[in-house]
């Protein structure tokens, strides 16, 4: 009798135990040990939230840190890099950077500066410049004015006017990694209508032309475009694994927040990097849960033993 009581003891117990190495589930990483830095370290923001508002906290890398706990579904307020792009006379040569480590590696997240927009990306044959502005055409329903004349000289307007300063300043919302896939998630607060921000170059281009026929089929073109919802993140540069690329996105989705002028961040767009999965420690209840099997075979032995 004593004998069986201790096989079904050890058989629950090992259940248990095999339980807890099974049941233990995936987790996600935050980005540590955030520093601000770049050549313009000192020109940036941090939002935290306050009911469904954004509001302005003291700009210190101990509040960037706390705000960038968040993911997609429940945003902790952002850190905007490079916070004056849009001001008279700006220095378009200097960065603002957001650094840390993720699953043990590190990385950089960079404003971008106007040698970024202007030098080639990749193999596109185009700069990085023409590049983007030519994927947010054509995600947003207007690929068709992509190389014609209409199009390129809505980019020359918006190249000469401060569109790049404008697109250049990522407001970070979160930065987590699944630990499993290493996939590293990265949210861009941003608008959920873009047009207000583009509009203004169209009609700075259309009102350069002289009286035309192109003119008026730039005209006719520009009541489409303002009747439209435009999906456009800011664009972050990265540094990681020893990998530099920028990252935006085409489809935002809603935050739930919104910033004191009623559009800024209310939206939300995730970019992504491949990263590595972090070295996995075993959790505790892992750690006991095999601790536990190993006794327990030791006490089977001992059973056998009292047994015979």
């Amino acid at each position: 009798m004593k004998t069986t009581v201790g096989k079904l003891l050890i058989g629950a117990s090992m259940a248990i135990g095999v339980s807890a190495i099974v049941s233990t589930p995936a987790q996600a990483g935050s980005l540590t040990g955030a520093t601000i830095g770049g050549s313009a370290s000192s020109d940036y923001y941090v939002y935290g939230v306050l009911g469904n508002n954004t509001v302005l906290i003291p700009s210190n890398p101990a509040n960037a840190q706390s705000v960038l706990d968040g993911n997609a579904a429940s945003p902790t307020g952002n850190v905007e890099l490079r916070a004056s792009s849009e001001t008279v006379g700006f220095d378009f040569s200097k960065n603002t950077t957001l650094s840390g480590q993720i699953g043990g590696k590190n990385i950089t997240l960079s404003s971008l500066v106007l040698s970024d927009w202007t030098s080639l990306y990749k193999n596109t044959g185009k700069t990085f410049g023409q590049y983007w502005f030519d994927s947010a055409l054509t995600a947003n329903g207007f690929g068709s004015l992509v190389g014609t004349t209409i199009g390129t000289g809505f980019f020359n307007a918006f190249q000469a006017n401060g569109g790049f300063q404008r697109f250049s300043d990522p407001n970070i919302s979160y930065v987590n990694q699944d630990d499993s896939t290493g996939l590293i998630r990265i949210g861009l607060a941003g608008h959920s209508n873009a047009t207000p921000l583009l509009l203004p170059y169209y009609d700075l281009y259309v009102n350069s032309l002289p009286n035309s026929l192109l003119k008026t089929a730039a005209s006719n073109l520009r009541t489409s475009l303002a009747n439209s919802t435009t999906k456009a993140s800011e664009i972050v540069k990265y540094s990681y694994n020893n990998t530099t690329d920028y990252l935006f996105s085409f489809d935002g989705t809603p935050s739930g927040l919104v910033a004191s002028d009623g559009f800024s961040h209310n939206a939300n767009y995730e970019v992504t990097i491949d990263g590595i999965p972090p070295e996995k420690v075993p959790e505790p209840s892992v750690m006991l849960g095999a601790l536990g099997v190993v006794g327990m075979f030791a006490a089977q032995r001992k059973l056998k033993k009292a047994a015979v």
